[in-house]
């Protein structure tokens, strides 16, 4: 048998035995805390930096090596500071890390050279707002690390909901995680994973969305990463609303660990080592299928019928470090989900049968990638990501009509497909401690392939609107240039190109921050950025039964001014305050050539694409408000997070009328708070609830005699988004509790999600059975109970 299969047999088999007989608290609970340093402007391993855990006694410390790694064994477990210090580098610290008995601690940071003499800078583990992967982003980012993304109540392990508490954002729908950002379209949202833009990484997605019902990212695999929100900098592209700029962790290159999770997502299993102990490669790697998947396999029925939702998904990264050749990352994340609908015969009081639809839903999406990073010298180096991502989506939808009765007609036949090579590449050089140059490029290939039909009972035959095969370059290049005028002030600039092949439009963006370090407590940043998106891809190809002889193969980017301000103040070591005001213009907005409300900035407001015919890039939109964040880092065993955001979202469609977007909210309110409580040497029983609120979305009014009259809803278009719902409440609690043994950690967790089952709408819509306006309900009492293991 292969070694490490044989050594996880014999830990599992040992972590029964010790599970079975509860020996917890008679052996010493210590674990290791290793990790790596390098310098934050080259990325080159430090040598010599001292790290120590503050108030160890005696004191527990170690030095990195040439490799810049450092090794601190016997700490004991729960939360411990660390302090790391290099001459001629500004101190940092890391606060409240949790150190668990079942898994190694593994903290990689990286240390800002001294312009001059300056104060040191304190981070902590959550004050996630200073610790910047990116440094050229110095406004509108958040930077969040795993364990924050365990901790909200109501985030489901789900980075896409955790990032909805942050200041200026929302979920579009409870039952997905969309994320509207300062009022724009969840569609325009930018992931990227090790410099590789990626589709939607969403069990149960659609090309062109960028959200979905079950994430396939798991929590467990990534890195500390980055959440921007406005004025991007210029290694951003093809985005208008926000970038989650995400990186895969390193597996434990010294001890093989292993991580077990059951909940209501899924059953799931994940592993991380060494290949061998003599070398310095390691792999990390996360299987997982869907828990109603399992108990479906087990003929256990939830009353779900056959509407179950299938899905698995596979996250893996190999990482391999060389002497001189530079260091290799492989890496991929991939997922296959399903989902059958079936057709209920209902009737009403009358005894009409209601219209149903029979629907299956079958998707893939996965992306593998090689990122290549070489050190020139110790202040130049080169990152190359060469990647294969695909996206496929099949959907049959049948209707079952009432004349002649529980006749199943065919409705729509969708099969789309889209598979994307890119290569990205930058070069980076630190000049000195105050000047730092990068340039780089990012391309992308798509080779689509749409095969999309829908019957019309009117002619008795199947159009198709959309029948593509073929392909189309984006290409993106960008250079930025970093100036530390001193220790007070830092300067960043940049310019981003941008051509798409298929239109032949080609861009050049300037982009612009600002970081003024006012006192040791307080800064103030200031960002500017113009910004462009393509349209999903399917947009250009569609075509119209109505409209032969229309083309959207010409629409080009939306394009987007954005500015932002903010303050940070720092009140002592644990209390921040955040205030930032922004301001974005849309214009090159896609709209449809009649008069009417429509515009593309709506989309994600409700499932699927509103195309329209002969669209042109004519319309409007702008996004303003001001946004405060108060938190309180977690220390003295609790934490809080106090987020309110108050703007407006406002388009213009071809009628020239200036009208409340879709997402237009005007006020969302988060209040997040958590505590941990100690029960005897190793057990930790822990608390978190979340309140939010906010006001309710704006719609378009149905005419009901129209409809009527049509058997299908009417809207009235004059009068566009005039509407708002009531406003949204929900309150979110989850319990837990965590308990180190002698060789494993274990964490059971009940999250309560809108815990009062408040009715909060989502949508009126027209039902053609009763001639009357419904409503339809967002997420209501949710329950997901969670059992974790480390060992």
């Amino acid at each position: 048998m292969y070694k490490p299969a044989n050594e996880m047999l014999k830990k599992i088999t040992l972590n029964v035995i010790l599970l079975m007989t509860g020996i917890t608290t008679v052996f010493a609970q210590t674990q290791t805390i290793r990790g790596t340093v390098k310098d934050a402007d080259s990325q080159y391993p430090m040598v010599g930096v001292t790290v120590i855990v503050l108030d160890s006694d005696p004191i527990l410390g170690a030095v990195t090596d040439a490799d810049g790694r450092y090794v601190i064994e016997h700490v004991p477990v729960g939360r411990v500071d660390l302090k790391f210090s290099f001459v001629g580098y500004k101190e940092a610290y890391l606060k409240q890390q949790l150190l668990e008995i079942g898994k190694e601690l593994v903290l990689h940071i990286a240390l800002e050279e001294d312009v001059m003499a300056m104060d040191e800078v304190v981070v902590t583990a959550s004050q996630t707002g200073n610790i910047i992967n990116n440094e050229a982003a110095v406004s509108s980012v958040r930077t969040f690390d795993v364990e924050e993304t365990r901790r909200y109540a109501g985030s489901r392990n789900d980075i896409a909901r955790m990032a909805s508490n942050y200041a200026g954002v929302s979920n579009a729908d409870d039952s997905r995680n969309d994320i509207v950002i300062r009022g724009n379209s969840p569609v325009s949202l930018l992931w990227r994973l090790d410099g590789i833009d990626i589709p939607s990484p969403n069990h149960y997605n659609t090309l062109g969305s960028t959200g979905g019902p079950v994430s396939i990212l798991n929590n467990n695999n990534l890195a500390n990463s980055d959440f921007i929100t406005s004025a991007f900098p210029a290694d951003y592209g093809n985005t208008v609303s926000g970038v989650f700029d995400l990186e895969l962790k390193k597996g434990n290159g010294f001890t093989r660990e292993y991580t077990g999770q059951i909940g209501f997502n899924g059953f799931e299993l994940g592993a991380e080592g060494p290949f061998s102990q003599s070398s310095n490669s390691s792999y990390m790697v996360n299987y997982r299928y869907s828990t109603l998947g399992v108990f479906k396999a087990l003929g256990i029925d939830f009353g779900t019928g056959t509407a179950v939702p299938q899905y698995q998904d596979l996250t893996f990264g190999l990482d391999f470090t060389t002497k001189k050749a530079g260091s290799f990352k492989l890496f991929g994340m991939g997922g296959i989900s399903q989902i059958h609908f079936e057709p209920v015969e209902e009737s009403d009081s009358q005894g009409n049968l209601y219209s149903t639809e029979d629907l299956k839903n079958n998707g893939q999406v996965g992306v593998i990638g090689l990122k290549h990073t070489y050190y020139v010298n110790s202040n130049n180096y080169i990152t190359t990501s060469v990647a294969t991502s695909y996206q496929h989506s099949d959907v049959v939808i049948d209707s079952l009509q009432n004349n002649p009765p529980n006749q199943q007609v065919d409705d729509v036949r969708q099969n789309q497909s889209q598979t994307k090579y890119s290569l990205s590449s930058k070069w980076v050089s630190k000049i000195n401690a105050k000047n730092k140059f990068e340039l780089g490029i990012n391309m992308n290939y798509y080779d689509l392939n749409y095969q999309d039909s829908v019957y019309f009972i009117d002619t008795n035959s199947w159009f198709r609107y959309t029948d593509v095969t073929g392909g189309t370059l984006l290409t993106q290049a960008h250079t930025q240039y970093q100036w530390k005028l001193n220790e007070k002030l830092r300067l960043v600039g940049g310019l981003h190109f941008q051509n798409l092949e298929l239109t032949g439009e080609s861009v050049v963006e300037p982009r612009f921050g600002m970081l003024y370090q006012a006192t040791s407590s307080t800064s103030i940043s200031l960002g500017y950025g113009l910004h462009s998106q393509i349209q999903p891809l399917v947009v250009n190809f569609w075509r119209f039964r109505d409209h032969p002889d229309s083309n959207n193969e010409d629409v080009g980017f939306t394009r987007s001014h954005h500015y932002s301000a903010g303050l940070d103040q720092y009140l002592g070591q644990n209390f921040h305050l955040k205030v930032e005001g922004y301001y974005q213009y849309l214009f090159n907005v896609p709209i449809e050539t009649a008069s009417s409300s429509y515009s593309i900035v709506n989309s994600g407001s409700s499932f699927g694409f509103d195309v329209k015919p002969d669209m042109v890039n004519e319309g409007f939109g702008k996004n303003y408000g001001v946004e405060l964040t108060l938190e309180k880092f977690f220390s003295n065993n609790y934490y809080f997070l106090l987020t309110t955001s108050l703007f407006e979202s406002k388009y213009q469609g071809s009628d020239g009328v200036w009208r409340n977007t879709a997402f237009n909210n005007q006020y969302i309110v988060n209040l997040l708070g958590g505590s941990e409580f100690h029960l005897g040497k190793s057990g930790v029983l822990t608390t978190d609830i979340k309140l939010t609120f906010s006001g309710g979305r704006y719609h378009t009014p149905i005419d009901l005699n129209a409809s009527v009259a049509a058997g299908e809803a009417v809207y009235i278009d004059s009068e566009a988004f005039s509407l708002q719902y009531d406003p949204y409440f929900r309150t979110d609690f989850k319990i837990g509790y965590r308990m180190n043994m002698r060789r494993i950690s274990q964490e059971w967790l009940i999250d309560f999600q809108n815990v009062f089952n408040r009715e909060n709408i989502f949508e009126e819509f027209y039902n053609p059975q009763t001639e009357t306006i419904d409503k339809r309900y967002q997420l209501g009492l949710f329950i997901i109970p969670q059992y974790r293991i480390l060992f």
